[in-house]
């Protein structure tokens, strides 16, 4: 067993889980795998068709789909039977074709520390015409199980198209107070869904539904032209949502740190992200941007918190500091994303486990086999439509997508490698920075929570269906 015991140069229960580490042994055998049944008719039709081509990368997609659960294999079999085109992410639209729409297809993993992973229901799929639930503390027994990780994910107001996601990781460190540090990152998440999904709607719809809560109301307008207020931002989000778990008296106290994405249908996303939770834009086989944790000290990441009265009284008396960072100190960053680029929000449990280049070889070592991207002698290329990989079938009970294959898969990998003792992983390698006298080996054991954004194109002209309210 190892242990590791990092600077204390701030003081207070906001920060001290992430002080305090200690892993014990422990095994992978509590990882269930994904199921490997295959459609037989499917895989002899396709068989057929690589061997009438002598397509011999046709017949190792096939092995790779035999893998994955059958209407997975029966849906992206049919796309890779089908001649599918590809184009570059760079490419733009022709001349007089008009503005091209961006398409957001999400999916959510999530994994609690100790606990076994199963792919087939530690996994959320994003619907932007599903209504987003009442925020406020919740039974445990309703949230998803991602111990005192949460993540959310919502349409902004009335417009299916635009989307907000983010993650929140609980701070540990309040349970030695008797504070459960997933009720501040739970309901933060549902407070946050709540301002995006209110986002454009009447005030006094949002102000009702609050006040039934006995919380202030969030959202109420934000946006809205008529309302005055500016448009609702990455930060302007995580503020409503902090300042609503503030006043939520059913939250005495708690932290969190945070990332929060607004995606347009532009293509532009913008992040706001404090402390050591973050993100990650793969683009062609690449990693095109990768987020920077915010740190005060080592393992001590920027955190959001509810400090109760007696504990500040005490800090004033006693000296000592208080961790308490704002919303306005998350660094916010803008992006323009393009055709088939994969983005990735995770907590800490990830980061701390796997590097970007494991995210990147799961990632497209998934998108090449399946065919969503294709590599060429000119390099990497995006299948132009994706539709097939992405699509929503209300009849599969359960649902498989590539977006929600990718999010699992990066969840698998990352409870494994957090359970292994001698590959060492992220968070290894900055032990043995701070601290080279500790004899830290292999991964972290934490909650793990992903979010996974597959992108693609849309015809603009394509119509838009209703929303079921």
């Amino acid at each position: 067993m190892a242990s590791v015991s990092a600077l204390r140069t701030l003081s207070g229960p906001c920060h001290t889980a992430r002080l305090r580490l200690a892993r014990s042994p422990s095994t992978l055998t509590g990882i269930s795998p994904t199921s490997s049944r295959s459609s037989s008719s499917t895989a002899s039709s396709y068989l057929l068709l690589s061997h009438n081509n002598h397509n011999r990368s046709a017949v190792d997609g096939m092995r790779y789909l035999s893998t994955l659960p059958p209407r997975v294999g029966q849906r992206i079999a049919h796309q890779l039977m089908t001649k599918a085109t590809y184009s570059t992410a760079a490419e733009q639209p022709a001349s007089g074709s008009g503005p091209t729409k961006f398409v957001y297809n999400i999916a959510a993993s999530y994994v609690a520390k100790g606990r076994p992973f199963n792919p087939s229901t530690h996994v959320f799929h994003f619907n932007p015409y599903h209504r987003v639930s009442k925020p406020g503390k919740k039974a445990k027994s309703a949230r998803p199980e991602s111990g005192q990780d949460a993540f959310f994910v919502s349409r902004v107001g009335n417009k299916p198209g635009e989307v907000a996601l983010g993650v929140a990781d609980g701070v540990g460190g309040w349970m030695d107070s008797g504070v459960d540090p997933a009720d501040f990152s739970h309901a933060f998440c549902d407070y946050m869904a709540a301002a995006a999904y209110e986002n454009d709607k009447q005030p006094t719809k949002v102000a009702a539904a609050a006040a039934a809560n006995g919380s202030p109301a969030v959202g109420g307008g934000s946006g809205n032209s008529s309302s005055g207020e500016a448009p609702l931002t990455a930060r302007s989000l995580m503020q409503k949502g902090y300042e609503a778990v503030c006043h939520d008296p059913t939250i005495k106290a708690g932290g969190s740190t945070a990332v929060v994405g607004m995606l347009d249908e532009s293509g532009t996303m913008e992040v706001a992200n404090l402390g050591d939770s973050g993100f990650i834009i793969l683009r062609l086989n690449g990693v095109h941007t990768a987020s920077e944790p915010q740190t005060h000290a080592f393992n001590t990441p920027f955190q959001l918190s509810v400090v109760p009265p007696s504990m500040l009284l005490r800090a004033a008396t006693f000296g000592g500091g208080l961790l308490i960072d704002q919303p306005r100190d998350a660094d916010v960053t803008r992006h323009k994303l393009k055709h088939g680029d994969v983005v990735v929000f995770g907590s800490d449990g990830l980061w701390d486990n796997l590097f970007n280049q494991d995210i990147l070889r799961l990632v497209s070592s998934t998108m090449q086999k399946l065919g969503a991207w294709k590599g060429t002698d000119a390099g990497v290329q995006v299948a132009e439509d994706l539709t097939p990989f992405t699509k929503l079938d209300s009849d599969d009970k359960p649902i498989f997508t590539l977006q929600s294959f990718i999010a699992t898969h990066i969840v698998s990998a990352a409870k494994s490698a957090s359970m292994n003792a001698k590959l060492d992983g992220p968070f290894a390698k900055e032990v043995k920075k701070y601290y080279p006298q500790d004899a830290w080996h292999g991964g972290k054991e934490d909650d793990i929570c992903v979010v996974v954004v597959l992108v693609s194109e849309e015809p603009a002209d394509m119509a838009t269906p209703k929303a079921r309210l």
